[in-house]
């Protein structure tokens, strides 16, 4: 399978930077934003308003229109896992049978409790999806920093190929077949880093950090297996790897929402205006966490918080009070 043009379907800072990358790999990039102004804006000015500071790379193409995205060999999905299901019927009458879909988000669809990959192959079951996820923030990738992330799909060829067309010199990717693994990471991850961010923001040190980090990072063991994701994946970048970089920086949405939450702010106004995909995830992760029986604690509490029927103080004390067992 041959990429000779990629389509990027979203225009925010995650997808300008994959567009770089995608570009500095040798492709021909459509890079489809939903507002024509921002469009626009970007064909002038060679950057985006959403990564400012970061010209775009000169074979990078800004698009209104979907069907030039969509007319790609290879297609990446950047969009909000909560919008995925929409983003994708809107590409669907755009798409050959057979281009691969690699799916950016990381998240879980809150009202269908359905995992990125799934949400696609009942949208358009005759494209494959292939799911990219890891340590990664955008204004690093955007500007060639070293990089290393996973790149998941249903057949190994499949993963490879995807994976080889998308590596430079600063950006490397691992391919593997677990394709559930790979999006539980990043799923769950988003979670966890809320609850770092708000142990930061509440003040409560270095060693309770390390905690939340080491006891989180049992929880998504534990979600994991119970959903089929394979230990060595979880163990990998887009497990672990994702969460030792999500759990500890503001550059994280996530995190820097729980840093709000534990600076005292309201959940309604924690996010300052971004998405952060956690707070969206936290419900249903805690619904199939308990439909499993797999303990949560450290997410249940950050679902609790996000709704408001606890406080952070509670929330440690809880944490805190739960009887000692063997690790």
């Amino acid at each position: 399978m041959t990429f000779r043009t990629i389509g990027v379907i979203g225009a925010g800072a995650w997808g300008v930077a994959l567009a770089n990358v995608a570009a500095r790999a040798g492709h021909d990039v459509a890079l489809w934003a939903r507002d024509p102004d921002h469009v626009a804006d970007m064909r002038a000015r060679r950057e985006s308003r959403r990564l400012p500071g970061v010209a775009l790379e000169a074979r990078v193409r800004p698009e209104a229109d979907l069907s030039i995205a969509g007319a790609a060999d290879l297609v990446l999905m950047v969009t909000p896992a909560q919008a995925l299901d929409e983003a994708a019927a809107r590409l669907a009458p755009h798409l050959r049978a057979g281009v691969p879909l690699t799916l950016c988000a990381k998240g879980i669809e809150r009202t269908t409790r359905r995992f990125v990959s799934d949400i696609v192959a009942a949208r358009l079951p005759d494209n494959p999806p292939a799911v990219l996820s890891g340590p990664s923030f955008a204004a690093d990738v955007s500007r060639g920093l070293p990089t290393a992330v996973t790149l998941a799909a249903g057949h190994e060829d499949l993963a490879r190929q995807i994976a080889a067309a998308l590596t430079t010199p600063n950006f490397r990717l691992y391919h593997t077949t677990d394709l559930r693994g790979v999006e539980i990471g990043g799923a769950a991850k988003n979670v966890l880093a809320i609850a770092c961010g708000a142990a930061a923001g509440r003040g409560l040190g270095a060693s309770a950090s390390a905690a939340l980090v080491a006891r989180g990072f049992a929880e998504l063991r534990r979600f994991g297996a119970a959903w089929g994701a394979r230990p060595e994946t979880l163990m990998g970048l887009s497990g672990l790897g994702d969460l030792v970089l999500t759990c500890g920086s503001e550059q994280s949405r996530n995190f820097a929402l729980g840093l709000a939450l534990g600076r005292g702010e309201t959940p309604a106004g924690a996010a300052h205006g971004k998405l952060a995909e956690g707070a969206a995830t936290a419900p249903v992760l805690v619904e199939m966490a308990r439909e499993k029986g797999v303990e949560m604690p450290i997410a249940a509490s950050v679902e609790a918080l996000l709704a408001g029927r606890i406080s952070i103080d509670r929330a440690i004390e809880a944490l805190m009070s739960r009887p000692s067992k063997p690790e």
